[in-house]
Protein backbone atom coordinates (compact mmCIF):
# COMPACT_ATOMS: atom_id res chain seq x y z
CA UNK A 1 0.00 0.00 0.00
CA UNK A 2 1.67 3.16 -1.25
CA UNK A 3 2.12 6.47 1.46
CA UNK A 4 -0.75 8.58 -0.50
CA UNK A 5 -3.23 5.48 0.06
CA UNK A 6 -2.37 4.71 3.45
CA UNK A 7 -2.99 8.28 3.83
CA UNK A 8 -5.97 8.97 1.97
CA UNK A 9 -7.52 5.89 3.75
CA UNK A 10 -6.54 7.65 6.81
CA UNK A 11 -8.57 10.89 5.88
CA UNK A 12 -11.64 8.68 4.58
CA UNK A 13 -11.41 6.54 8.00
CA UNK A 14 -11.02 9.89 10.40
CA UNK A 15 -14.47 11.50 8.15
CA UNK A 16 -16.52 8.00 8.10
CA UNK A 17 -15.66 6.44 11.10
CA UNK A 18 -14.61 3.40 8.78
CA UNK A 19 -11.90 1.13 10.30
CA UNK A 20 -8.40 0.43 9.37
CA UNK A 21 -7.46 -3.21 8.44
CA UNK A 22 -6.41 -5.78 11.10
CA UNK A 23 -8.26 -3.42 13.82
CA UNK A 24 -9.84 -5.59 16.05
CA UNK A 25 -13.48 -7.11 15.79
CA UNK A 26 -16.27 -4.75 15.92
CA UNK A 27 -19.25 -3.53 13.85
CA UNK A 28 -21.30 -0.61 13.75
CA UNK A 29 -24.88 0.08 13.74
CA UNK A 30 -26.62 3.14 13.34
CA UNK A 31 -30.14 3.88 13.78
CA UNK A 32 -32.45 7.14 12.94
CA UNK A 33 -35.96 8.29 13.98
CA UNK A 34 -38.41 8.48 12.37
CA UNK A 35 -39.12 8.44 8.57
CA UNK A 36 -42.52 10.29 7.82
CA UNK A 37 -44.20 11.21 4.67
CA UNK A 38 -46.72 14.69 5.23
CA UNK A 39 -48.40 16.03 2.24
CA UNK A 40 -46.35 18.77 1.64
CA UNK A 41 -43.32 16.23 1.49
CA UNK A 42 -45.16 14.30 -0.82
CA UNK A 43 -46.03 17.38 -2.70
CA UNK A 44 -42.52 18.56 -2.95
CA UNK A 45 -41.28 15.32 -4.71
CA UNK A 46 -43.88 15.41 -6.68
CA UNK A 47 -42.79 18.88 -8.08
CA UNK A 48 -38.99 17.80 -8.28
CA UNK A 49 -39.94 14.54 -10.44
CA UNK A 50 -41.77 17.22 -12.90
CA UNK A 51 -44.67 15.23 -11.91
CA UNK A 52 -43.77 12.55 -13.35
CA UNK A 53 -42.31 10.96 -10.44
CA UNK A 54 -41.60 11.34 -6.20
CA UNK A 55 -38.35 12.56 -6.42
CA UNK A 56 -36.38 12.47 -2.84
CA UNK A 57 -33.21 11.96 -4.47
CA UNK A 58 -31.90 15.25 -2.54
CA UNK A 59 -33.05 14.68 0.72
CA UNK A 60 -30.59 12.13 2.39
CA UNK A 61 -27.53 13.20 0.19
CA UNK A 62 -25.55 15.34 3.56
CA UNK A 63 -25.85 12.13 6.03
CA UNK A 64 -25.66 9.98 3.47
CA UNK A 65 -21.82 9.15 4.31
CA UNK A 66 -22.73 8.84 7.49
CA UNK A 67 -24.81 5.89 6.81
CA UNK A 68 -23.17 3.61 4.59
CA UNK A 69 -20.29 4.04 6.72
CA UNK A 70 -22.13 1.90 8.99
CA UNK A 71 -22.12 -1.67 9.34
CA UNK A 72 -25.98 -2.07 9.08
CA UNK A 73 -28.40 0.83 8.92
CA UNK A 74 -31.77 0.86 10.84
CA UNK A 75 -35.03 3.29 10.23
CA UNK A 76 -38.32 3.30 11.37
CA UNK A 77 -40.66 3.49 8.09
CA UNK A 78 -43.42 5.36 9.69
CA UNK A 79 -45.56 5.06 6.45
CA UNK A 80 -47.13 2.25 4.26
CA UNK A 81 -46.15 2.32 0.89
CA UNK A 82 -49.42 1.92 -0.74
CA UNK A 83 -48.83 1.89 -4.65
CA UNK A 84 -50.70 5.25 -5.42
CA UNK A 85 -51.81 6.75 -7.98
CA UNK A 86 -52.34 8.74 -4.76
CA UNK A 87 -50.51 9.05 -1.67
CA UNK A 88 -51.40 11.13 1.49
CA UNK A 89 -50.16 12.19 4.51
CA UNK A 90 -51.45 12.88 8.31
CA UNK A 91 -53.64 11.28 9.65
CA UNK A 92 -53.68 8.22 6.66
CA UNK A 93 -50.52 8.01 5.83
CA UNK A 94 -48.81 6.95 1.97
CA UNK A 95 -46.31 7.00 0.26
CA UNK A 96 -44.22 6.00 -2.91
CA UNK A 97 -42.08 2.79 -3.43
CA UNK A 98 -39.11 5.80 -4.30
CA UNK A 99 -38.89 6.80 -0.76
CA UNK A 100 -38.00 3.89 0.43
CA UNK A 101 -36.07 3.56 -2.81
CA UNK A 102 -33.65 6.63 -1.15
CA UNK A 103 -33.67 5.49 1.70
CA UNK A 104 -31.97 2.43 0.41
CA UNK A 105 -29.44 4.66 -0.91
CA UNK A 106 -28.54 6.75 1.38
CA UNK A 107 -27.52 3.53 3.37
CA UNK A 108 -30.12 1.76 5.35
CA UNK A 109 -30.14 -1.46 5.21
CA UNK A 110 -33.36 -2.59 7.75
CA UNK A 111 -36.90 -0.79 8.41
CA UNK A 112 -39.17 -1.06 10.58
CA UNK A 113 -42.30 -1.48 10.19
CA UNK A 114 -44.19 -2.31 13.65
CA UNK A 115 -45.70 1.15 14.66
CA UNK A 116 -49.20 3.35 14.88
CA UNK A 117 -49.56 4.43 10.85
CA UNK A 118 -48.90 0.48 9.46
CA UNK A 119 -52.21 -0.17 8.62
CA UNK A 120 -53.37 3.41 7.96
CA UNK A 121 -54.01 2.14 4.32
CA UNK A 122 -55.41 -0.92 6.19
CA UNK A 123 -54.58 -4.70 5.32
CA UNK A 124 -53.78 -4.18 1.53
CA UNK A 125 -51.29 -1.33 1.72
CA UNK A 126 -49.40 -3.23 4.75
CA UNK A 127 -49.18 -6.58 2.53
CA UNK A 128 -48.07 -4.45 -0.41
CA UNK A 129 -45.23 -2.19 2.07
CA UNK A 130 -43.85 -5.73 2.78
CA UNK A 131 -43.63 -6.82 -0.70
CA UNK A 132 -42.59 -3.41 -1.99
CA UNK A 133 -39.04 -3.42 0.84
CA UNK A 134 -38.43 -7.12 -0.83
CA UNK A 135 -38.56 -6.02 -4.41
CA UNK A 136 -35.99 -3.06 -3.07
CA UNK A 137 -33.68 -5.72 -1.24
CA UNK A 138 -34.64 -4.30 2.17
CA UNK A 139 -34.72 -6.18 5.25
CA UNK A 140 -37.73 -5.42 7.64
CA UNK A 141 -39.37 -6.55 10.82
CA UNK A 142 -42.50 -5.74 12.56
CA UNK A 143 -45.31 -6.63 10.18
CA UNK A 144 -45.98 -10.21 8.63
CA UNK A 145 -48.47 -11.07 5.85
CA UNK A 146 -49.53 -13.40 8.69
CA UNK A 147 -48.90 -15.38 11.89
CA UNK A 148 -47.66 -18.23 9.87
CA UNK A 149 -44.75 -15.94 8.10
CA UNK A 150 -44.04 -14.34 11.68
CA UNK A 151 -43.03 -17.41 12.87
CA UNK A 152 -41.10 -18.50 9.99
CA UNK A 153 -39.31 -15.07 9.70
CA UNK A 154 -39.29 -14.70 13.50
CA UNK A 155 -36.31 -14.57 14.85
CA UNK A 156 -34.57 -12.76 12.03
CA UNK A 157 -30.71 -12.58 12.72
CA UNK A 158 -27.94 -11.14 10.45
CA UNK A 159 -24.88 -11.76 10.35
CA UNK A 160 -22.89 -8.39 10.88
CA UNK A 161 -19.29 -8.51 10.38
CA UNK A 162 -18.92 -11.82 11.76
CA UNK A 163 -21.43 -11.30 14.40
CA UNK A 164 -24.79 -12.78 14.63
CA UNK A 165 -26.93 -10.12 15.48
CA UNK A 166 -30.64 -10.62 16.37
CA UNK A 167 -33.33 -7.81 15.57
CA UNK A 168 -36.68 -7.95 17.05
CA UNK A 169 -39.84 -4.75 16.68
CA UNK A 170 -43.07 -3.81 18.36
CA UNK A 171 -45.49 -1.46 18.73
CA UNK A 172 -47.51 -0.39 20.95
CA UNK A 173 -50.71 -0.03 19.04
CA UNK A 174 -51.79 0.49 15.24
CA UNK A 175 -54.21 3.77 16.16
CA UNK A 176 -57.24 1.64 16.83
CA UNK A 177 -56.88 0.15 13.59
CA UNK A 178 -57.21 -3.64 13.45
CA UNK A 179 -55.99 -5.72 10.53
CA UNK A 180 -59.12 -7.57 8.83
CA UNK A 181 -57.17 -10.46 6.37
CA UNK A 182 -54.78 -11.76 8.74
CA UNK A 183 -51.67 -9.14 8.79
CA UNK A 184 -49.44 -9.87 11.63
CA UNK A 185 -48.15 -7.05 13.85
CA UNK A 186 -45.85 -7.29 16.33
CA UNK A 187 -47.43 -5.43 19.49
CA UNK A 188 -45.89 -5.30 22.44
CA UNK A 189 -46.80 -7.89 24.83
CA UNK A 190 -44.37 -9.15 27.55
CA UNK A 191 -44.90 -12.77 27.13
CA UNK A 192 -44.84 -12.82 23.28
CA UNK A 193 -41.69 -10.76 23.52
CA UNK A 194 -39.64 -12.95 26.10
CA UNK A 195 -40.21 -15.93 23.89
CA UNK A 196 -39.05 -14.23 20.94
CA UNK A 197 -36.39 -13.06 22.70
CA UNK A 198 -35.45 -16.27 24.10
CA UNK A 199 -36.46 -18.13 20.64
CA UNK A 200 -33.74 -15.37 18.95
CA UNK A 201 -30.96 -16.56 21.59
CA UNK A 202 -31.75 -20.26 20.85
CA UNK A 203 -31.16 -19.23 16.96
CA UNK A 204 -27.81 -18.36 17.84
CA UNK A 205 -27.72 -14.58 18.36
CA UNK A 206 -24.66 -13.33 20.23
CA UNK A 207 -26.23 -9.86 20.49
CA UNK A 208 -30.20 -8.40 20.64
CA UNK A 209 -31.47 -5.32 19.30
CA UNK A 210 -34.90 -4.62 20.47
CA UNK A 211 -37.02 -1.86 18.92
CA UNK A 212 -39.56 -0.46 20.47
CA UNK A 213 -42.64 1.98 19.40
CA UNK A 214 -43.88 3.25 22.69
CA UNK A 215 -44.22 6.48 24.83
CA UNK A 216 -46.05 9.37 24.63
CA UNK A 217 -45.87 11.58 21.57
CA UNK A 218 -44.07 14.98 21.95
CA UNK A 219 -43.02 14.38 25.84
CA UNK A 220 -39.34 14.83 25.82
CA UNK A 221 -38.80 12.30 29.00
CA UNK A 222 -39.42 8.75 29.30
CA UNK A 223 -42.55 7.73 31.05
CA UNK A 224 -42.93 5.18 34.19
CA UNK A 225 -44.39 2.63 31.39
CA UNK A 226 -41.36 2.89 29.09
CA UNK A 227 -38.81 2.19 32.21
CA UNK A 228 -40.95 -0.72 32.90
CA UNK A 229 -40.42 -2.33 30.14
CA UNK A 230 -36.66 -1.39 29.13
CA UNK A 231 -36.48 -3.05 32.56
CA UNK A 232 -37.79 -5.94 31.82
CA UNK A 233 -36.14 -5.90 28.47
CA UNK A 234 -33.12 -5.56 30.32
CA UNK A 235 -33.83 -8.70 32.35
CA UNK A 236 -34.96 -10.70 29.10
CA UNK A 237 -30.83 -10.60 28.28
CA UNK A 238 -31.20 -7.78 25.21
CA UNK A 239 -28.36 -5.51 24.66
CA UNK A 240 -29.66 -2.72 22.62
CA UNK A 241 -33.67 -1.56 23.26
CA UNK A 242 -33.88 1.63 20.73
CA UNK A 243 -37.29 3.56 20.62
CA UNK A 244 -39.15 5.46 18.85
CA UNK A 245 -42.76 7.06 18.35
CA UNK A 246 -42.84 10.74 20.52
CA UNK A 247 -41.15 12.39 17.43
CA UNK A 248 -39.34 14.43 20.20
CA UNK A 249 -35.82 13.38 21.70
CA UNK A 250 -36.18 11.77 24.54
CA UNK A 251 -32.45 10.45 26.68
CA UNK A 252 -30.35 7.76 26.50
CA UNK A 253 -28.22 5.72 29.34
CA UNK A 254 -25.97 2.83 29.25
CA UNK A 255 -26.97 0.38 31.88
CA UNK A 256 -25.46 -2.67 33.87
CA UNK A 257 -26.91 -6.10 33.92
CA UNK A 258 -25.32 -7.73 36.93
CA UNK A 259 -26.80 -10.98 36.29
CA UNK A 260 -24.80 -11.25 33.21
CA UNK A 261 -22.40 -8.96 33.73
CA UNK A 262 -22.72 -6.86 30.59
CA UNK A 263 -23.82 -3.19 29.83
CA UNK A 264 -26.99 -2.26 27.63
CA UNK A 265 -28.15 0.59 25.70
CA UNK A 266 -31.22 1.94 26.47
CA UNK A 267 -32.67 4.64 24.20
CA UNK A 268 -35.93 6.33 24.69
CA UNK A 269 -36.46 7.67 21.62
CA UNK A 270 -35.18 9.38 18.21
CA UNK A 271 -37.58 11.93 17.37
CA UNK A 272 -37.77 12.60 13.89
CA UNK A 273 -35.43 11.63 11.10
CA UNK A 274 -37.40 13.54 8.27
CA UNK A 275 -40.78 15.23 8.39
CA UNK A 276 -42.63 18.54 8.16
CA UNK A 277 -43.74 18.87 11.61
CA UNK A 278 -43.43 21.87 12.75
CA UNK A 279 -43.24 22.50 16.42
CA UNK A 280 -39.67 23.06 17.55
CA UNK A 281 -39.02 19.94 19.53
CA UNK A 282 -39.73 18.13 15.90
CA UNK A 283 -37.90 19.54 13.69
CA UNK A 284 -35.28 16.55 13.85
CA UNK A 285 -34.59 14.00 15.98
CA UNK A 286 -30.60 11.93 16.81
CA UNK A 287 -28.70 9.51 15.40
CA UNK A 288 -27.29 6.76 17.43
CA UNK A 289 -24.18 4.60 16.94
CA UNK A 290 -23.85 1.37 18.85
CA UNK A 291 -20.45 -0.44 18.72
CA UNK A 292 -20.69 -4.33 19.02
CA UNK A 293 -17.08 -6.23 20.11
CA UNK A 294 -15.55 -9.36 20.83
CA UNK A 295 -13.71 -9.37 24.02
CA UNK A 296 -10.65 -11.34 24.91
CA UNK A 297 -12.75 -14.69 25.65
CA UNK A 298 -14.25 -13.98 22.28
CA UNK A 299 -17.73 -13.68 23.61
CA UNK A 300 -19.64 -10.68 21.70
CA UNK A 301 -20.92 -7.72 23.62
CA UNK A 302 -22.40 -3.80 23.61
CA UNK A 303 -19.34 -1.57 23.76
CA UNK A 304 -20.52 1.96 23.74
CA UNK A 305 -22.37 4.56 22.44
CA UNK A 306 -22.78 8.12 20.82
CA UNK A 307 -25.02 10.30 19.48
CA UNK A 308 -25.76 13.14 17.18
CA UNK A 309 -28.52 15.66 16.18
CA UNK A 310 -30.21 15.75 13.24
CA UNK A 311 -32.29 18.85 11.93
CA UNK A 312 -35.10 18.30 8.70
CA UNK A 313 -34.77 21.68 6.63
CA UNK A 314 -37.83 22.23 4.76
CA UNK A 315 -37.69 23.32 1.31
CA UNK A 316 -36.43 26.84 -0.28
CA UNK A 317 -36.89 27.30 -3.61
CA UNK A 318 -36.55 24.02 -5.66
CA UNK A 319 -34.91 22.07 -2.91
CA UNK A 320 -36.17 19.29 -1.35
CA UNK A 321 -36.66 18.63 2.06
CA UNK A 322 -33.23 17.77 3.02
CA UNK A 323 -31.26 15.81 6.76
CA UNK A 324 -29.04 18.12 7.87
CA UNK A 325 -26.38 16.50 10.46
CA UNK A 326 -25.27 18.92 13.79
CA UNK A 327 -21.69 18.90 12.26
CA UNK A 328 -23.05 21.24 9.52
CA UNK A 329 -24.08 24.19 11.15
CA UNK A 330 -22.95 25.84 7.60
CA UNK A 331 -25.20 23.80 5.66
CA UNK A 332 -28.77 25.12 7.47
CA UNK A 333 -30.73 27.58 5.24
CA UNK A 334 -30.33 31.19 6.49
CA UNK A 335 -34.13 31.52 6.74
CA UNK A 336 -34.11 28.35 9.21
CA UNK A 337 -30.87 29.22 11.47
CA UNK A 338 -33.22 30.37 14.60
CA UNK A 339 -35.51 26.94 13.88
CA UNK A 340 -31.96 25.02 14.37
CA UNK A 341 -31.14 26.72 16.84
CA UNK A 342 -34.52 26.34 19.18
CA UNK A 343 -34.17 22.64 18.22
CA UNK A 344 -30.66 21.62 18.87
CA UNK A 345 -30.80 24.10 22.18
CA UNK A 346 -34.06 22.05 23.76
CA UNK A 347 -32.37 18.01 22.05
CA UNK A 348 -28.71 19.15 23.70
CA UNK A 349 -30.26 20.37 26.98
CA UNK A 350 -32.42 16.88 27.67
CA UNK A 351 -29.30 14.61 26.55
CA UNK A 352 -26.79 16.76 28.68
CA UNK A 353 -29.14 16.38 31.69
CA UNK A 354 -30.09 13.12 31.24
CA UNK A 355 -27.97 10.95 29.14
CA UNK A 356 -25.79 8.26 31.16
CA UNK A 357 -22.67 6.97 29.52
CA UNK A 358 -24.15 8.70 26.01
CA UNK A 359 -21.87 11.53 24.68
CA UNK A 360 -21.98 13.09 21.84
CA UNK A 361 -20.22 12.08 19.31
CA UNK A 362 -19.01 14.98 17.12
Amino acid sequence: MSLLTILLFSLFSFITGARNPGDPQQAELIFVGDAMQHQAQLDKAKQIGGNKRYDYSDCFTLIAPTILSADYAVCNLEVPLGGGPDYTGYPCFSAPDSYAEALRDAGFDMMLTANNHCLDRRDKAARRTLSALDKLGIDHIGTYHDAAQRDSLVPFIKNINGFKIGFLNYTYGTNGIEPKEGIEVSLIDKDKMAKEITSTRNAGAEIIVVNMHWGIEYVLLENQPQRDLADFLVKQGVDLIIGGHPHVVQPMKVVHNDKENKDVLIVYSLGNFISNMKTADTRGGAMVKATIIRDSDGKAKFSHAVYDTLFAAKPEGNSNYKVIPSWMPEKIPASQKYHWQIFERGATNIFNRYNINVPRGH
